[in-house]
């Protein structure tokens, strides 16, 4: 049984705190002691054991007290309560630094987003190795996710979902304007297509976010990243140079790009204009399906999801990006059972097909994608298509994974509030200046 307790924000609300803040570069929230949202599962069953789940997302919270449901079905003898917290982003990434420095007050398990993630493995890591729930299964799961939250061999978290980058191409403007989205297959063609959307339609091809979501995935598709895999800073490397110049080249030379209404593609600003047939394509992880339909309903049957377009010197054709590792923490007096149900929630082939039932998530398990319950008929397949997993089996070997270091906020931080804006926006830097002017500062904060 479940209860559900301090709702203090409406869903829509509180999933435009959360994105925001994700991708603000850490502006610290106002401090609460007390969570938004409360869930408890299991607070019917004598003898329980108690666990406690932090997140900054409500619809993780409810995903887990669900699980806990089904783990007290399968397995009566060993039930648990659950207590899935839901507190404002920067607010419970703090209170986890601060339980682990103090020693005390850390939930049992908790979500820690991907921009935040490397801060937890600084030092003495007190987040709990998966390797013995990971690595007997390790070849149904794609590692460029694992990768993102693993150091010095040990994997710390449970992804979310895989965060395949791709297109979401509006049919009904790419067919005014006489474009067959198949035919689009490298970003040259993507330009060309684009300046004929331009032309026959009047509305640009696409819209870039001014934040990191408007870089990164091109950058590391090209083969490039903000790190190299020792580490070494790599922000102002020729690749991506060429690559932002390029976005640069979309808005301000090509013109079949604009800035994204609103900075990026979770605000109200934004959805009403991508529901309003605002621009003819979108480039972003597959978990958007969930915004598509919850908040931009009039484009039902309009919208067909694509790989991204490919460089010309690189066979990569999507990206993972975005997303939440889900950690056992070392404090927890029941680490053990603890992380037995975060391999049931999350990490078994029938918590990842959990993941696209209830939250539209591409799991990070590839070996459901073929699954038969993968394939029953459900909202997203009706909104978008019924080949999506198809569409994704024909690109896993293709797919390109981010590098994570301690000073990637740092990086994140540089392209939120600078790099894109005066590249972008203002126009008063090069990419090239702008991105050896950010690597300077961050080198100066490493030291070298």
């Amino acid at each position: 049984m479940k209860k559900k307790t301090l709702s203090a924000l409406s869903p829509l609300s509180l999933s435009l705190v959360l994105v925001l803040a994700a991708c603000s570069g850490g502006e610290d929230a106002a401090e609460s002691s007390e969570a938004d949202e409360v869930e408890v599962a299991g607070s019917d069953i004598e003898d329980a054991t108690e666990l406690t789940f932090w997140t900054f997302a409500g619809t993780h919270a409810t995903f887990f007290a669900n699980a806990a449901d089904r783990w007290n079905e399968e397995n009566p003898d060993n039930p648990i309560q659950l207590t899935a917290e839901t507190y404002p982003f920067d607010q419970m990434h703090n209170n986890l630094l601060m339980a682990l420095q103090s020693g005390s007050g850390a939930p049992d398990l908790a979500d820690i987003e991907l921009a935040k993630f490397s801060n937890f493995l600084r030092g003495d890591v007190q987040l709990e190795p998966l390797n013995d729930l990971i690595e007997p299964e390790l070849d149904g799961f794609m590692e460029e996710r694992l990768n993102i939250y693993a150091k010095d061999g040990n994997y710390y978290g449970a992804p979310t979902h895989l965060g395949a980058s791709v297109v979401y191409y509006n049919t009904e403007i790419m067919d005014q304007a006489g474009v067959d989205i198949d035919s689009i297959e490298t970003w040259d063609d993507y330009v060309e297509a684009g300046q004929t959307v331009v032309e026959a339609t009047g509305k640009p091809m696409t819209t870039i976010a001014d934040n990191w979501y408007g870089i990164w995935p091109y950058v590391v598709q090209k083969g490039s990243d903000f790190f190299d895999e020792n580490g070494e800073l790599t922000l102002d490397n020729e690749e991506n140079i060429e690559t932002l110049q390029f976005i640069d080249d979309l808005v301000n030379e090509y013109e079949i790009a604009e800035l994204a209404p609103g900075g990026g593609y979770h605000s109200e600003e934004f959805y009403g204009f991508m529901n309003d047939g605002g621009q003819a394509s979108l480039v972003i992880p597959m978990f958007y399906m969930k915004d598509f339909t919850t908040y931009m309903p009039d484009l039902e049957g309009k919208i067909q999801i694509r790989p991204m377009p490919t460089w010309s010197d690189s066979d990569i054709q999507t990206v993972t990006m975005g997303g939440t590792g889900t950690s056992v923490i070392s404090q927890s007096e029941n680490t053990d059972l603890a992380k037995e149900f975060l391999y049931f929630a999350k990490m078994s082939k029938e918590g990842n097909i959990q993941l696209w039932k209830e939250l539209g998530f591409d799991p990070p398990r590839w070996d459901v994608w073929e699954d038969e319950e993968m394939r029953e008929d459900n909202v997203y397949y009706q909104y978008f298509h019924d080949d999506i997993f198809d569409i994704l089996l024909g690109i896993r070997d293709n797919v390109g994974g981010i590098q994570i270091n301690e000073y990637t906020p740092d990086v994140l931080t540089e392209i939120d509030t600078n790099i894109m804006h005066n590249v972008l926006r203002e126009q008063n830097q090069t990419p090239e200046e702008a991105l050896k002017q950010s690597a300077d500062t961050i080198r100066q904060k490493i030291g070298n």
